[in-house]
């Protein structure tokens, strides 16, 4: 019997990471080694490195676009927002909130004329 309390890890279940790859790998791979292979060689080349057509497409664009910085990759993830971005955010909540007390005090108003306005109705016919 096993005296460890270990429980050995299904590699199906394992979570897969996303392959990054730097852009002096991306020059690398898409310049000097695909380029380099024979029209009948690159499927294959393709297969065994796992990368797809599409991807290689995309890396010659940003290449012949935006250089050698663009291949770099991306960080993931949301952008940070700017504070100036965030407090005026926060303003117009707080400006939605005050004019929803502002509506509800003006309906309580209205609401007080039109009792005070019953109140001296009825009085007026109780007094004749």
């Amino acid at each position: 019997m096993n005296d460890t309390n270990e429980i050995p890890t299904n590699p199906r279940l394992e979570r897969r990471t996303r392959r990054r790859f730097s852009a002096a790998d991306k020059q690398r791979l898409l310049l000097a080694e695909y380029d380099a292979l024979p029209r009948s060689e690159k499927g294959s080349w393709r297969r065994r490195n796992a990368l797809y057509a599409g991807q290689l497409v995309e890396w010659r664009r940003t290449l012949t676009d935006a250089g050698t910085q663009g291949l770099e990759p991306k960080t993931g993830g949301r952008k940070p927002k700017d504070p100036r971005d965030r407090r005026i955010e926060e303003l117009e909540r707080e400006k939605q909130r005050l004019q929803r007390r502002a509506k509800v005090a003006e309906d309580m108003v209205d609401l007080q004329k039109k009792f005070l306005a019953l109140l001296e109705d009825a009085q007026s016919e109780s007094s004749q």
